[in-house]
């Protein structure tokens, strides 16, 4: 009977040892594979969300931002006293996109988004918040030259 006793003892400390180590395994993979990015990009959205509106100069203010899964990284912006007919959109990518991408491929803080290949998206709505344009950085375009 103590034999017995002894191996049910050693089957359900095996059993037990198992699963912790299962758990650790799959938690520990999870991790090194996915990197966690998504949680990154929701902590870092959440954290710049709790600054805005943020008036970035008399044109423009940032409303918000968002992500989606471990892709992309959004930011909501509104033109304060522009309606969408005022804005010439030939002008904007001719001269601002430039900008927005040269910014992404240089801003210390984009690093992380950069180094994960994270689309970087740039929604602007007119003072009455209809859509006048989005601009998407794409890591094909800020990891040129």
């Amino acid at each position: 009977m103590y034999k017995k006793e002894k191996t049910a003892k050693g089957w359900a400390k095996e059993i037990i040892i198992a699963i912790v180590v299962f758990a650790l395994s799959y938690y520990g993979v999870k991790h090194l594979f996915n990197n966690d990015m998504e949680a990154e990009l929701k902590t870092a959205a959440i954290e710049l969300n709790k600054q805005t509106p943020m008036q970035i100069d008399q044109h423009s203010r940032l409303d918000s931002v968002s992500s989606i899964g471990k892709t992309n990284f959004i930011y909501y912006y509104t033109f304060i006293k522009i309606e969408k007919a005022e804005v010439n959109l030939d002008t904007v990518y001719k001269y601002i996109r430039p900008n927005i991408i040269e910014n992404v491929k240089k801003s210390p803080d984009l690093k992380v988004l950069r180094d994960n290949d994270v689309i970087i998206d740039y929604k602007y709505y007119d003072k009455n918040g209809e859509n006048v344009m989005e601009i998407s950085v794409t890591p094909e375009l800020y990891n040129k030259d």
